[in-house]
Parts: structure tokens; sequence; C-alpha cells
């Protein structure tokens, strides 16, 4: 297993960070207690979780993924040193999440406590916002037209940035988190958080996790250039593209316990004619360099300059090998020329 530096953090992390999400969802605890297992003995030292989580999210699935850690970590305190945790407040529009409301200095400190518990432990190593509280071009959004930017009050979103920052600063300075970081930002985003810690002497963002996979690259120069030059970690979530990549969509397919077969909250957005199209090139681009489809993604992620750690998850132990795998893989120029070749037609299908 290789690591690379969370930003500024001074800590080192796994090349591969386990995501959680399924976790009190689609995986029970026994699920998870193994995944952890395996995942720490191929050197992975980072877990990914969020406040949200399990997903889809709903009021009978909030906190269950950070209690199933919690519950792992009572029982491995020996092992608590050995990994970086992280988690994420969710922003505004959760109903049953602070009644659907925006991220504040409060907030972050009841959070705080609140996914501690949850977690049983001390301290979180690193502590995400896990949207912005002004609408972003995520999640389908970043197309012309979808967000209106001119209609922001550019002063009020700043203001509640510095807010954020203070109430990051008092849990820090308690001891209940080291670092904080970005979820679902933009460069915008990142250079006022920046800025503003500078000025305020207050908590500087260490890293960013946003969507990013051979179907969704539009970080790519701009905020990942801005990430390498202001040594911020960028940590890709989705690498398989909600699973698509894996090719177990196509074809209308939709296997027995996997995510689409569930409620999405923003639906199946991701699911285009074009997305399609991409994704069967892909998997004859796996299958003659003798790699599984989702063994292809993720190496190809993995590669790219920038990317510190690849966010992955997994509902089977199959899936979880199989991925962790992919991370020993380097794609030779042939093949990355044939993912080019691709990625050139279909540069944003979704």
């Amino acid at each position: 297993m290789l690591y690379s530096p969370l930003g500024r953090s001074g800590i080192d992390v796994s090349r591969v960070c386990l995501g959680s999400m399924t976790w009190g969802m689609q995986n029970n605890q026994a699920d998870a207690d193994e995944q952890i297992a395996y995942a720490l003995d191929k050197g992975v030292n980072f877990i990914d979780t969020a406040e949200m989580y399990a997903v889809p999210p709903s009021p009978d699935t909030y906190g269950k993924t950070e209690e199933i850690i919690g519950n792992w970590l009572a029982r491995n305190k020996d092992k608590r040193d050995d990994l970086v945790i992280a988690t994420k407040i969710a922003g505004n529009g959760l109903p049953w999440v602070r009644d659907a409301g925006d991220i504040t200095r409060q907030a972050v400190v009841e959070a705080v406590d609140a996914s501690l518990q949850r977690l049983q432990t001390d301290v979180i190593d690193l502590y995400q916002l896990h949207w912005p509280n002004r609408t972003s071009p995520h999640f389908g959004k970043q197309w012309p037209g979808k967000v209106c930017f001119s209609e922001a009050d550019t002063e009020q979103n700043i203001a509640g940035m510095l807010d954020i920052l203070e109430g990051l600063n008092d849990c820090i300075k308690a001891g209940k988190i080291k670092h904080c970081g970005l979820s679902d930002d933009t460069p915008w985003g990142i250079s006022q958080y920046l800025r503003l810690s500078e000025q305020h002497n207050l908590p500087r963002m260490v890293s960013i996790q946003n969507e990013f996979s051979l179907l969704h690259a539009k970080d790519w120069p701009y905020l990942i250039e801005q990430c390498i030059h202001e040594d911020i970690a960028y940590l890709p979530w989705s690498p398989l593209g909600g699973g698509m990549l894996s090719g177990k969509y196509l074809n209308g397919a939709r296997p027995e316990g996997s995510r689409w077969t569930l409620v999405q909250r923003n639906g199946l957005f991701r699911d285009t004619a074009q997305s399609r199209a991409a994704i069967a090139e892909y998997v004859e681009i796996a299958n003659a360099f003798n790699l599984t489809p989702s063994q292809l993604a993720l190496a190809w992620c993995d590669q790219v300059d920038g990317v510190s750690s690849t966010i992955i998850g997994a509902t089977s132990m199959a899936q979880l090998k199989e991925n962790i795998d992919a991370f020993s893989v380097q794609l030779s120029d042939e093949a990355n020329d044939k993912i080019a070749d691709v990625f050139t037609r279909y540069p944003m299908p979704f």
C-alpha cells in the first residue's frame, strides 16, 4: 500500500480510503467488521464516514454508519491510533437533521459532539463539511443554467464561512477534532476558506472530497491544480460513478441488492445514453487488458496527478478485494491511450 500526505496535516493516508456509506443499510455490523479487518490487513489506514449515513439518507438510517464504526472501535481500542477517521457534518436540506438548517458555528459544535458519541472516540482526525450552505455545481448541476451564481449573496456566504471556521476552531481548541476539510465544494469555496483562515488565524482546510471518475472529471484541471499548489489533499468519491463503471448496470440490469434497486434521493441522474455508451467501451478496454471494469476505472483515478486518496465502497468482500487490488495495477501506455480516446469522446456524459 502506498501513502500520501493529507494536505498540510502532517498525516499520511493510504491511497485507498475505505468508504462506509452502505454500512447500516446494505451492510450490517458483521459485514463492516469484516471489511475493516481486511482493509487494515492490506495497509488501509483511512476510513471515511458521515453523520448522514447510511445511504440513501433517511431518518431511520441517520447516524447508523458512525454507530457501526464506533462499535468496532470500542472492541478494537488498540487499533485506534493506527487509523485516520474522517466524518462529515451534513449541510442544509435534510428535514431530520437540524430542521434542514445551514451549517453554523453552533451546528458544528453540536454535530461534532454527537459524532464523537456515535463513533465512541475522543477525537475525529478529519472533520469535513459534507456540502456548502450555498448551492454548488455538484450532483448533476454542473451544466450552465443549473445554478445562477449571480443571484448569490457573496458577503452573506463569506460571513457564513467565517462562522463555520470559528466553530471548527472551537472544536480543535477543545481537542475534539484534529483537522478540517471540505466536500462538494469549488475553487471559489476553497479560496475563501483559505483567505479567511489566514486573515483570522483560524484552522486551514487540509482536504476536499468531490465526485471524480472517468464519467465525471470536471475538477480536472482547475480545482485539482489549485489543490496541488495550495497543498490540499484531493479525495475522489464515487470513482466508479455510483457503481456504473463496474458495468453491472449495462443493458438495464439491476442486480439484486445493488444500490440502484434502492430509492435514490436525486434519482438515477448519472444513467444516460452517453454514460452507457462510454461504459461499454471501458468494459471492452478492461477485458482486453485482463482487468475488471472496476479495476480499470480505479487504477485510472489513482494515477491522476493531484489525487491523494480515492474513496472506495463495497457491499461484498469480493467487491472490496477487487477494488483494493486495483491500486496495485499500473496501466500501460497502450491502455491509457485507449482510455483517453473514449474519455475525449465522452468527457462529461451526465
